[in-house]
């Protein structure tokens, strides 16, 4: 097993920073966010200093790797938001992955979109991703989905059911235990994901109070909280994937603020590298 950090969550640091820093701190890869995002303002979403951009994104591989492979970080995965439906960026995706040995690519999930059914967005998606399993074989990478609340595929059967019959060597599943606490939780699903789970992916999530109608009315809704806190245990999520026999990668999206980015960075590392070894892991 090996961890790396996605950069959504590291929107203070230039790239240069990001790869140093975590390579400091002992973390053996990288995940970058690819997006056109808005420069404006500062934050995980907008203005995300570790963010390259797709657009010209062919002319950045090579600082890319430089500043990788320079830090003596691999990639664990490319994160990249371009959904199935925008062909040339998906392809672009692809090829980028290939160029960068980088092996994973994040395609983003789809939603019902108006008026469209369920099944009718379903089955459209379940076409977009045949296209996209050709391109992946083509490439000689994987193309991932990730369980995420509020798409087609926020569970593990939901997504397994996408997937079916494609070829897990080149299409797989991100995992990711802070979206399944909003939406699909299914007791994680690793069994029913089977050999589709590619990828996993951690943070942790709570519910907070988040508004009070005029009525007296509660709503809440979730809140990113550090990976110690939360809906989901690590420790079990961890047992869980060591009985899978799961031993990939494990990318960080921490968005919680609580601590400063570099002391969130590190606490994290020597967590996760606590929970892996009483899981039964032989860190490497």
């Amino acid at each position: 097993m090996k961890f790396s950090v996605f950069t959504a969550s590291t929107p203070d640091w230039t790239p240069a920073e990001a790869a140093k820093i975590l390579a400091e701190q002992g973390w053996h890869g990288i995940e970058w966010r690819i997006t056109d995002q808005d420069p404006e303002g500062s934050g995980f979403w907008a203005g995300n200093r570790a963010t390259w951009p797709l657009t010209g994104l062919e002319d950045s591989l090579g600082e890319i790797a430089a500043i990788t492979t320079g830090a003596g970080l691999e990639f664990s995965a490319l994160g990249g938001y371009v959904p199935p439906t925008r062909r040339a960026d998906a392809e672009r995706m692809l090829a980028a992955t290939a160029t960068l040995g980088a092996g994973r690519v994040r395609i983003a999930g789809l939603k019902v979109e108006p008026g469209q059914t369920y099944r009718e967005a379903f089955a459209a998606c379940r076409e977009h991703w045949e296209w996209v399993e050709d391109k992946a074989r083509e490439y000689g990478v994987q193309a991932l989905v990730e369980l995420h609340h509020e798409t087609l595929t926020p569970s593990a059967s939901a997504a397994r059911r996408m997937l079916e019959g494609l070829d897990p060597a080149h299409v797989g599943v991100i995992h990711d235990v802070g979206n399944l606490v909003i939406e699909g939780w299914e007791e994680h699903g690793l069994d029913v994901l089977g050999e589709y789970l590619a990828h996993v992916h951690v943070k942790n999530c709570a519910w907070h109070l988040a508004a009070v109608e005029s009525d007296g009315s509660l709503r809440w809704g979730p809140k990113w909280v550090p990976l110690r806190e939360g809906r989901a245990s690590l420790p079990e999520l961890f047992a869980r994937l060591a009985a899978a026999g799961y031993d990939g990668w494990v990318a960080v999206e921490d968005f919680s603020t609580v601590l400063p980015l570099p002391e969130r960075t590190r606490n994290n590392l020597e967590y996760l590298t606590a929970v892996a070894r009483a899981a039964g892991y032989d860190l490497r």
